[in-house]
């Protein structure tokens, strides 16, 4: 009884003897941060791209006149099993860029044939007579040809949109310049030389536009399809030389600025009440404007219209040979342009490039850009760009660029002593205090991005960023 009566004594609160923390912090000034915000990046890109003021709203890219036409992706319906050319992508092809007669185009479809193929599978022979075209739907199918010692080589992979034989429709003497085989099974819709020589006997329309192709395909030109300035070397004496122009395309592309905006709001009483320590305004444009950065960045990217994802050339756009991200495949993007300045990849794609290199016993250098060292293979800087998107596939892109006007790079193009004019490039205008004492401000930025020649942009699509095997 004595025990039990001493541990419930133990056991009563002691009475308070000193002030509670939590009735000083009534009385005590706390200290603050400023509004934090998750969805700020590094922004590499917006850091990186040379910026060009354009006072009137639209650059132009004057450029040589190319003789390169129709290298576009084709895209195809897919109903079930059964998959169609859409009639109209089949101006993607050279040989019909620029035909619009749709009942021909339709035509032309109704004869391609569906085939589907088997991993391993060999598609087409090299050296044996290319008597039809296919048309990748889906799949990854790669093109091998015989080295000087008998010994293979893999010298392009193709994939979805791609197609190879074109030729072989107007070339009756035509055949494979390699082997065609297929990574994985997938789907290809073929046309045959004698379908589509039917097709153009039944229609003056088309073979009239055949022979303007055949005799622009006869046209000079260099290696980029460029028209060739003629001219001699080497010569002596009274020789007679050559005259030469440089042609011009006659419609160049123009790339108008783009728009990103809001409006920001802030009650009166917010503003006039709340604002010590810190200004309830200046916060509120601070992170207003850090969103409408990310914005931009993430058009930059992803725009359909001046993206540079859409706007890479196609024959700049190569796919990985074996998924993941290799050295090989960095590599083959830095051969294909000069001057290459940066890699942007996501940070996860960055993580599948370091397990290569380390299962490869390869350690990249690192660069100092900006004062913080990066990552770099020969020398070029990979740098994270999370607005990349990743597909549900877990495969995402590698973009690789020269940049500036000077190497006829890629460029971001802005414009900069807007009116109430925030900082370089943005506007915050005042709009009024409207019936329930609301503040409006639009906050407003302009910007695009161009691609100045074709090579100063690639991209290595496809590749695979999941962990193998875990």
């Amino acid at each position: 009884m004595t025990v039990e009566t001493s541990q419930e004594a133990s056991e009563q609160p002691r009475p308070q003897s000193s002030l509670s923390t939590a009735a000083a912090r009534n009385l005590a000034t706390t200290t603050k941060s400023v509004p934090q915000m998750q969805e700020i990046s590094s922004r590499w890109l917006l850091r990186m791209l040379p910026w060009v003021q354009v006072a009137g709203g639209a650059y132009r890219v004057n450029r040589r006149l190319t003789y390169t036409v129709g290298d576009g992706r084709i895209d195809f319906i897919q109903d079930g099993a059964e998959v169609r050319v859409i009639p109209r992508e089949l101006g993607e092809l050279a040989l019909l860029r620029g035909f619009d007669d749709d009942a021909v185009l339709t035509a032309i479809a109704a004869r391609c044939v569906q085939r589907d193929f088997r991993e391993g599978e060999v598609l087409a022979e090299r050296g044996s007579p290319a008597e039809r075209i296919h048309l990748i739907a889906h799949g990854r199918v790669e093109k091998i040809s015989t080295g000087p010692y008998g010994e293979e080589n893999v010298t392009g992979v193709l994939a979805d949109g791609d197609r190879f034989g074109q030729s072989a429709l107007l070339d009756p003497d035509a055949v494979w310049e390699y082997t065609a085989v297929a990574r994985t099974a997938g789907t290809l819709l073929t046309l045959s030389r004698d379908d589509f020589a039917s097709v153009t006997a039944g229609s003056p329309a088309l073979e009239a536009h055949l022979r303007e192709f055949r005799t622009l395909s006869g046209q000079r030109q260099n290696r980029r399809g460029e028209a060739e300035i003629a001219m001699s070397a080497g010569h002596t004496g009274e020789f007679e030389l050559p005259g030469a122009f440089v042609d011009y395309e006659l419609n160049p592309r123009e790339y108008e600025l783009s728009i990103a905006q809001t409006v920001l709001k802030v009650h009166t009483r917010v503003a006039d009440l709340y604002n010590e320590p810190m200004n309830q305004t200046e916060q509120q444009l601070r992170l207003t404007v850090e969103a409408l950065r990310e914005r931009q960045e993430h058009e930059l990217i992803n725009n359909r219209e001046f993206g540079l994802l859409h706007n890479a050339a196609f024959n700049q756009r190569i796919q990985s040979h074996s998924g993941p991200p290799t050295p090989d495949d960095l590599d083959e993007l830095l051969s294909r342009r000069r001057g290459s300045k940066y890699f942007f990849a996501h940070p996860r794609t960055i993580a599948a490039i370091g397990r290569q290199f380390n299962a490869r016993g390869l350690y990249p250098d690192h660069v100092d850009v900006g004062g913080q060292q990066v990552p770099a293979w020969r020398g070029v800087p990979i740098l994270p760009c999370n607005k990349i998107p990743i597909t549900k596939e877990n495969t995402s892109s590698i973009l690789v660029m020269r940049t500036g006007e000077d190497n006829q790079g890629v460029i971001g193009l802005n414009q900069t002593g807007l009116p109430d004019e925030y900082e370089p490039g943005v506007s915050v205008r005042f709009m009024g205090i409207d019936d329930q004492a609301l503040i409006s401000y639009l906050v407003t930025t302009y910007f695009s991005a161009a691609v100045l020649v074709p090579d100063a942009l690639g991209v290595l699509e496809n590749v695979q960023i999941a962990r193998v095997g875990g």
